[in-house]
């Protein structure tokens, strides 16, 4: 008898969750600068336009003030996006081996527009002194395209990952050709792409108007800080409603296409029709327990019909179901239920300015708009957990196992240590940074490069 060594088992075990969790933390933290990289440009854009066509100094000065904070922000994504692009070969070589022909098409794209992003960037804050008005507006609308452009090739990456296709595989399981439309153009790329792209739409704007909205709060009721707020929340607002559109129909795909990441999601045990919606709750085998039933909504939601048949967990291997459906479920509806919340957020700014012109004035509104910001975050987050955890065990969806494409080397805990202190004064460092610039500004304090579009100052002789 061969005797059986537990010990390559428990290591195996071991860096597949420390590779899972290392990745989570990264994507995490990277995420969120990624949603200011998309749609900081084009809330800068609006308050350049509206400070050169209507003479709005307060609009002018917060597109100033908002491109130096890009630029903080667009560094440490840098970073971090850096690390991240490298953990896809040490945390998972096995998937970069055979794959990398395939995932790397995207990556590629993403890194054109990052640098094209980071040249306009570059030019954009050094043209506040050195080009006229309009011409200084247009050198930073490559920014918004690079922004949309960049976002939408890694998405497409992590949507082939859920909808495989654009390559062939040989008897030995490997690459050997490859379609780059294909693979591109797959068929999660319509939904999971303008998903991603309103989403990063909505972190931004609600983000920097919870930032304003504290200001407001704090009785700082000039017209910079009402302006500020204005118009990053009436751009997160616009994108609200179309996101919960685009959410629909991205979750009745899944339903359709990855049945068992759905049946997680929404807890369902047995296939069938006049599936139940369950709000909350725990997911059990025996059912779902603590949550609010809705008879009939789940089939309703999928197919417009209580007729609907929705496949549930007891019609998938066992092998082949997502883990913790609790936290998948969860995650789900917290994400449904802050986009539906801050929709009525919209309503609320919306309906006050069509009555007054003006904001609304109530304390309960900037209050809402202050926790706006983390809430966006938070559904963001959540999103990214049904979307990755949804899918495994599969790294690539029906092709590769997430534990076969895990490292085998050691130390994958000591990595993810150095990682957590890497960021950690990486995000204490932009913090510092973007307050000190804050405090200086709330101040008064010159800035050294002069007003915007000022002729450049003689050079002493």
């Amino acid at each position: 008898m061969i005797p059986f060594d537990p010990l390559p088992l428990a290591a195996s075990a071991s860096n597949l969750l420390a590779a899972r969790e290392q990745m989570a933390f990264t994507l995490g933290f990277h995420i969120v600068l990624s949603c200011l990289g998309v749609a900081l440009p084009a809330t800068i854009m609006v308050a350049n336009y509206i400070g050169l066509k209507r003479g709005d100094d307060a609009a002018m000065e917060l597109a100033r003030r908002w491109s130096k904070a890009m630029a903080v922000t667009f560094a440490v994504g840098a970073v971090t996006g850096t690390v991240l692009s490298f953990e896809f070969g040490l945390l998972w070589p096995q998937f970069m081996d055979r794959f990398g022909s395939v995932f790397g098409i995207a990556f590629a794209i993403e890194g054109i527009f990052f640098f094209i992003e980071a040249i306009f960037l570059a030019i954009y804050i050094y043209g506040w002194k050195r080009l006229s008005g309009w011409a200084h507006f247009w050198s930073g609308l490559p920014m918004v395209i690079t922004g949309i452009g960049g976002a939408a090739a890694v998405v497409a990456a992590n949507a082939w990952m859920n909808q495989p296709q654009g390559f062939t595989l040989n008897a030995a399981g490997e690459v050997i050709d490859t379609d780059p439309l294909e693979v591109l153009l797959n068929p999660a790329f319509g939904y999971e792409v303008p998903h991603m792209i309103l989403a990063a739409y909505m972190v931004t704007g609600f983000l920097v108007a919870s930032i304003y909205a504290v200001g407001m709060l704090k009785g700082r009721r000039d017209r910079l800080h009402r302006l500020g707020l204005l118009i990053p929340l009436t751009i997160a607002c616009i994108a609200t409603p179309i996101q919960l559109f685009v959410g629909d129909t991205a979750a009745r795909e899944v339903a359709d296409h990855q049945p068992a990441k759905f049946a997680a999601m929404e807890c369902i045990q047995e296939t069938g029709t006049h599936q139940t919606e369950y709000v909350g709750g725990i997911c059990t085998n025996d059912g779902v327990k603590l949550a609010i039933p809705i008879p009939d909504l789940d089939s309703f939601l999928v197919g417009w019909s209580a007729d609907t048949k929705v496949i549930g967990l007891n019609d998938i291997p066992a092998d082949e179901r997502p883990p913790a459906n609790t936290l998948l479920h969860l995650s789900f509806d917290a994400m449904v239920g802050i986009g539906t919340a801050l929709l009525g957020l919209g309503a609320w700014l919306a309906f006050v300015w069509w009555k007054r012109r003006d904001i609304p004035q109530t304390p309960w509104f900037l209050r809402a708009v202050a926790v706006s910001g983390a809430g966006a975050i938070l559904a963001l987050w959540c999103g990214w957990i049904v979307t990755e955890v949804g899918r495994q065990p599969w790294i690539v969806q029906g092709y590769m196992r997430t534990e076969e494409a895990v490292t085998e080397a050691g130390g994958i805990w000591f990595s993810f240590g150095l990682v957590l202190l890497l960021y950690a004064a990486l995000g204490t460092t932009a913090i510092l940074v973007l307050r000190g610039m804050s405090r200086r500004w709330r101040e008064g304090q010159p800035e050294p490069e002069g007003t915007p579009y000022s002729p450049p100052e003689e050079a002493a002789p």
